[in-house]
């Protein structure tokens, strides 16, 4: 399978700074060199802002560039990858450039805050409220190809840090949340799996979402909101196999890599791997 790389080195509008270094430390230290040795060759398209802008500002702008490079890389069948700083740059981003999917949203946060439940005012808090359209709808108006996501379709996995409000809207939302008791006591494959089928019922393509603050600490850090208790890498990598065997993968995000909080260079052998069990769970082409 072939992959275009977008990517959108961008962390609360700073280009290259805390997580949006994640990006640029990936390409820089050899990740599409290691996808074309595992069979994947993989092609570069970065995201570049100009001029001077605020972190809301600067969001719808990403959110249609990476939309147009996800909609170029599927139009010539290559499988999109987001590398980005923030979740809603891939999310709103890859979801506009492929249309009505499931997602499967694996974060060790919830990404449901609006600005009214926001306990800090962190944007990329409110990544699936964007998404969803329960905030910022003017702002996504701006975005061709935007959807709101239905959240019929939205499967959160792995989550163990939320916030109340962020609780609140889950209880009555008809989302699947996959907490990780579940995980440990049903498995990626029979949990994950039945939530698929349901939702293939409506849809017939997903969206893997990870934020890799999903995975425990002691696996990777890879960011400073990061918090144990998470998936492992083989339970990661189990996530693309199950949803392959369900839907056909349309688009991938991997967000908020920290390389500093990472000494032990971990994050390039962890976010390779995953992209090599992406793109051999792939059944047809798009």
């Amino acid at each position: 399978m072939k992959l275009t790389i977008i990517q959108a080195p961008y962390d609360s509008g700073h280009y290259g700074a805390r997580m949006g270094g994640g990006p640029l430390h990936l390409v820089e230290k050899g990740l599409l060199d290691a996808l074309e040795q595992a069979g994947h060759p993989a092609e570069l398209a970065p995201v570049r802002l100009e001029g001077f802008l605020t972190e809301v500002t600067s969001a719808p702008l990403l959110h249609r560039a990476v939309a147009e490079r996800v909609a170029a890389a599927r139009a010539e069948g290559r499988l999109p990858v987001v590398l980005s700083g923030n979740c809603n740059t891939a999310a709103v981003g890859a979801l506009s450039g492929i249309g009505p999917a499931a997602v499967v949203w694996m974060d060790a946060h919830g990404d449901l805050n609006t600005p009214e439940t926001s306990p800090s005012g962190f944007f990329d808090g409110m990544a699936l409220a964007l998404a969803t359209g329960r905030s910022w709808r003017t702002l996504s108006s701006k975005v061709p190809g935007f959807q709101a996501l239905d959240e019929r379709n939205l499967i959160h996995l792995g989550a163990r840090d939320w916030d109340l409000g962020e609780l609140n809207l889950v209880a009555t939302s008809p989302l699947t949340r996959l907490d990780m008791e579940t995980v440990r006591d049903q498995g990626i494959r029979a949990a994950l799996g039945r939530a698929l089928d349901g939702i293939a019922r409506r849809v017939d393509q997903v969206y893997l979402h990870y934020d890799l603050d999903v995975l425990d600490p002691s696996e990777l850090t890879a960011n400073e909101f990061s918090c144990p208790g998470g998936l492992t890498v083989e339970e990661a990598l189990e996530v693309a196999r199950t949803a392959g065997s369900h839907l056909r993968i349309a688009a991938v995000g991997i967000t908020a890599y920290d390389p500093s909080r990472d000494p032990e260079e971990r994050g390039l052998r962890i976010v390779s791997a995953i992209l090599q069990a992406v793109a051999g769970s792939i059944r047809e082409a798009f």
